[in-house]
């Protein structure tokens, strides 16, 4: 199992998958990021995303696609900060930076 994973959430079908997703790769000892983006943004909403959050090493939403699904910026999701209302770098830095990369 790789050391690291990013997962890219697009699909607001996905988010039972990153939680499996996530509890494997954590059971195996990898460092987790997941970002969010587009429609997959709505999924903050839902009471198990901050599960996820509480699971994972680092999860982060698009703040722009957040806006742009209709959402207020400053109503931050449960198991986030601020700080984790974030920007398409995410993306890249999961890209860059982990070993394996997978997008749902």
């Amino acid at each position: 199992m790789a050391k690291s994973l990013g997962i890219f959430v697009t699909s607001p079908d996905s988010l039972q998958h990153a939680i499996g997703v996530t509890k494997a790769a954590k059971a195996k000892g990898s460092k987790v990021k997941v970002f969010f983006t587009w429609k997959a943004t709505a999924l903050s909403k839902d009471p198990a995303f901050k599960g996820l959050c509480e699971l994972a090493d680092d999860v982060s939403i698009c703040v722009d696609s957040y806006v742009k699904q209709g959402f207020n910026v400053d109503d931050v999701p449960a198991g986030l900060t601020p700080k984790k209302m974030a920007t398409q770098a995410q993306h890249g830095i999961m890209i860059e930076d982990y070993d394996c990369y997978l997008s749902l």
